[in-house]
């Protein structure tokens, strides 16, 4: 696929490195030369040195012949010009765009092809609020996210001493709870990726992602950790955007307090937020943190643009008797740093959250969701099954006699609104929608061919 990528930030510079990867032909535009002959000598891209929106410097990057267009520039007016310029003059079928201000976001008559030709909209700051909700849902998990709408979820936790599975087999899990249906899909070792089957031990600290119906999670959850209490208050570090809109999706269940060093923002923010106290400070200030009860606090989130700010506010919240401490973090080195230390309970990569939300739109295939997991280097995928057992390397057969790539599991499959849990026997049918595991993000190719019809099914 030929795939012309607008920004070579962070977002940017991430989807390259993802989609490179996998037979891409990928050019990038910015107006970086540094940052561009950078990730030239480590990527194999072309780079373009110019402005994103221009209808000269997107021809010269081959907008003409481009499959796709993914405009994640700093600038969202830059992002919806670009997707305007390639709709109009380049014909080109598919345009993404990043856009962050909930002033246009508001208005959902705005993207289509009469007024802004926008064929997806990817808004990092909804995205990473999404992202933190469900884990306050489920206190105690790394990371978990939606398949099928939601009816099937893919929960990380860490096994604690104490949790009923560990040092146990996989297969006694169904024993211990013979009403609920469910399935191990990984378990990461000391940093290393493991594919379970039914006689693999649980050991304490072990990384394990399990899949199961949404009603389901938390009874799961319980066989690997003890549960943790119901959250009930909040404090969240930064108002900007995502603090902002997380605030207002969570001031109606949990008691919500948010810190901002920002006078004007704060007290625009007390404008418009209905049930939240705003707080004019440092989230990095002892006595104010000491003076607002900390202590009681069931989450802190640091949501702040500085990773530094983030991370102290976070250790010294930790410190002071905050139950859980959630730090979003940009840099690689300092998630690794802080999450393997235990300085905080979750970091949050705001890239890796916003590449999940990109890759499902991207990839070729009926890949209808993914989402990246521990810093990038696996995925989960939901994939669609076409064909008859004559055309199709999947329909037709069980699970067990389908050929996939090393360090790949199916972990459910979503027929209808039924949430089938992938045990050997099952046998997959046209339009099921497979939830699969990939150790290894490198064998999505590989993946997809599964996927892929003879041509007599057309």
């Amino acid at each position: 696929m030929n795939i012309i990528i607008l920004g070579a930030g962070q977002v940017g510079s991430s989807v390259a490195e993802n989609l490179a990867s996998e037979a891409n032909d990928i050019t990038l535009v910015d107006t970086n030369p540094v940052l561009l002959n950078d990730l030239s000598d480590r990527l194999d891209i072309q780079t373009i040195v110019g402005h994103a929106s221009h209808p000269d410097v997107l021809k010269q990057a081959g907008i003409s012949d481009a499959d796709m267009l993914v405009a994640v520039t700093n600038s969202d007016e830059t992002n919806i010009v670009a997707c305007q310029i390639a709709y109009s003059l380049f014909h080109t079928p598919t345009k993404i765009a990043r856009v962050r201000s909930h002033a246009y976001l508001k208005y959902n008559e705005l993207f289509n092809n009469n007024a802004l030709p926008i064929d997806v909209l990817i808004s990092p700051e909804h995205l990473i609020a999404e992202h933190i909700q469900r884990l306050i849902e489920y206190p105690g998990a790394l990371q978990v996210m939606d398949f099928a709408g939601g009816r099937a979820r893919l929960v990380g936790v860490k096994a604690y001493y104490g949790g009923t599975l560990v040092g146990h087999e996989i297969a006694e899990l169904r024993k211990h709870i013979p009403a609920v249906d469910s399935r191990v899909a990984a378990i990461f070792r000391r940093g290393k990726g493991i594919v379970p089957d039914g006689h693999q031990v649980i050991e304490a600290d072990d990384e394990v992602f399990f899949i199961a119906a949404r009603k389901d999670i938390r009874v799961v959850m319980s066989e690997l950790r003890k549960l943790d209490k119901p959250i009930k208050s909040i404090m969240l570090a930064g108002g900007g955007n995502i603090g902002k809109s997380l605030a207002q999706s969570l001031e109606h269940k949990f008691h919500v307090k948010l810190i901002d060093r920002n006078t004007q923002r704060a007290r625009q923010l007390s404008y418009d937020l209905n049930n939240t106290i705003v707080l004019l400070g440092d989230a990095a200030d002892e006595s104010l943190l000491l003076e607002e009860n900390i202590e009681q606090m069931d989450v802190f989130c640091a949501l702040t643009n500085d990773d530094e700010a983030n991370i102290l506010s976070s250790m010294l919240a930790k410190r002071l008797g905050a139950r859980k401490v959630m730090s979003l973090i940009n840099r690689h080195a300092y998630v690794d740093l802080m999450e393997s230390e235990g300085a905080i309970d979750v970091a949050i990569s705001p890239q890796q959250i916003t590449i999940s939300g990109l890759l499902a739109h991207v990839r070729r295939g009926d890949v209808v969701a993914v989402h990246s997991l521990r810093r990038g280097a696996a995925e989960a995928i939901e994939a669609i099954a076409h064909g008859d057992s004559g055309n199709s390397k999947v329909v037709g057969k069980s699970v067990a006699d389908v050929r996939l790539p090393e360090g790949t599991t199916i972990g459910a499959i979503i027929r209808g609104e039924e949430v089938i849990m992938a045990h050997h026997d099952v046998v997959i049918e046209n339009e099921d929608h497979l939830i699969l595991f990939l150790l290894d993000k490198k064998k999505f190719n590989a993946v997809e061919k599964l996927f892929q019809v003879g041509v007599t099914f057309f």
